[in-house]
């Protein structure tokens, strides 16, 4: 769509969230007990194209481990609650009976304590004692001071996980984390992000990651975009990542870069439009946070709620009713698509024709009339 005058001195693109699309049928079905929702990443293969925010609210040991189960991507937040006590239980339950304002300030509290790299080190050790892939996940001004303690702690995946990340990073005050250095260095695969541009996913999938993670202000208590006015709609951002990953495939001589959706998914619709926009999985946040294994107990937050300078985050509560296998594989009590999502997704590649993620990528879409300019 060619640029849109915005004024005489500026235009700009025009940009579409997940509501202004629908997945157009092919001439065929599927029966869905013949669809493969399965995806690799390096050296790991997931039945359900599901990864778990890097967030304390949604990501404990324990529901990493059940996620893992279940066939999806379980990312511990590494500078989280886990690797600052050893009993972070009782303080989940405080925060779950604060109302928001003194919530915040419970949080800063809590997130004051050091990072224990001792604590790092057991609790990846008991989620690859499991049996499931240990990942782990750091915010990009941290990886310097605890990436060695992750990385010597025998992570698989490594996450480095922000509001925006970008491969080139400037700064009078401090050395900046060269990401393309730091990535050909590892013996492990790292998945990076958010980013939310054809650009910034080329640049990040050139540092050598495995995967770029697409959403830049639309996850679940996020204010990025009424604070900073920095974001772009999801159905947009995802499919300019997927054609920076077509430049990159045949500038690489067929290296594949995975793309993993986060923010403003909630329901199976969400889900099959991500991928239908070119995403491999999609990355969950409040969804796995309104579950009954959730250590958050219906409350969401993000690293970003401790900024006190410029907080660009809230808590997010919401009620509690359904168990983590059934919101992602059902049954499903309701029908507004909150319930087995990927059962939801399943059915809506079968709907379409489509017998693998791959093919669904390459899926048609429509923009509503409503949103058209």
């Amino acid at each position: 769509m060619p640029g849109i005058d915005i004024g005489i001195g500026k235009s700009g693109r025009a940009a579409f969230g997940f509501d202004a699309i629908g997945i157009v049928p092919s001439r065929r079905t599927r029966d869905p007990a013949d669809i493969s929702l399965a995806w690799e990443i390096d050296a790991y293969r997931f039945d359900l194209p599901v990864v778990a925010a890097p967030a304390d609210a949604v990501s404990s040991p324990a529901t990493t481990m059940a996620l893992g189960a279940l066939g999806g991507l379980g990312v511990l937040n590494a500078e989280g609650l886990w690797t600052r006590y050893e009993e972070p239980e009782p303080f989940l339950e405080e925060l779950a009976t604060l109302e928001d304002e003194e919530a915040t300030k419970r949080l800063r509290q809590l997130y004051a304590e050091p990072v224990d790299p001792e604590l790092i080190a057991r609790r990846i050790a008991e989620i690859r004692d499991s049996g499931v892939v240990a990942a782990a996940a750091l915010r990009p001004q941290k990886v310097r001071s605890l990436s060695g303690a992750v990385l010597d702690a025998g992570v698989d995946l490594l996450v480095i996980h922000g509001t925006a990340v970008s491969a080139e990073h400037q700064s009078r005050r401090s050395e900046p984390l060269n990401l393309k250095q730091f990535i050909g260095d590892l013996d492990v695969p790292v998945v990076v992000g958010g980013c939310a541009s054809f650009s910034t996913a080329l640049h990040l999938m050139r540092t050598g990651a495995a995967g770029v993670i697409v959403g830049v202000g639309p996850g679940g208590g996020d204010t990025t975009r009424s604070v900073l006015g920095v974001g772009v709609p999801m159905a947009t951002a995802i499919a300019d990542a997927a054609g920076a990953r077509m430049r990159y495939l045949d500038e690489s001589g067929g290296r594949y870069v995975h793309v993993i959706a986060h923010g403003g998914i909630r329901t199976g619709g969400d889900v099959a439009k991500a991928i239908a926009c070119g995403a491999d999985a999609v990355m969950l946040d409040t969804p796995l946070a309104a579950t009954i294994e959730a250590p958050g107990r219906g409350s969401f937050w993000s690293m970003d709620v401790l900024y006190d300078d410029l907080p660009r985050g809230l808590r997010v509560r919401q009620p509690v009713e359904a168990s983590l296998r059934d919101v992602l594989v059902g049954p499903a009590p309701v029908n507004d698509g909150t319930r087995n999502l990927f059962g939801c997704l399943r059915a809506a590649m079968a709907t379409t024709g489509y017998a693998t993620l791959k093919e669904f990528q390459k899926a048609e879409v429509m923009v509503t009339n409503d949103y058209l300019v």
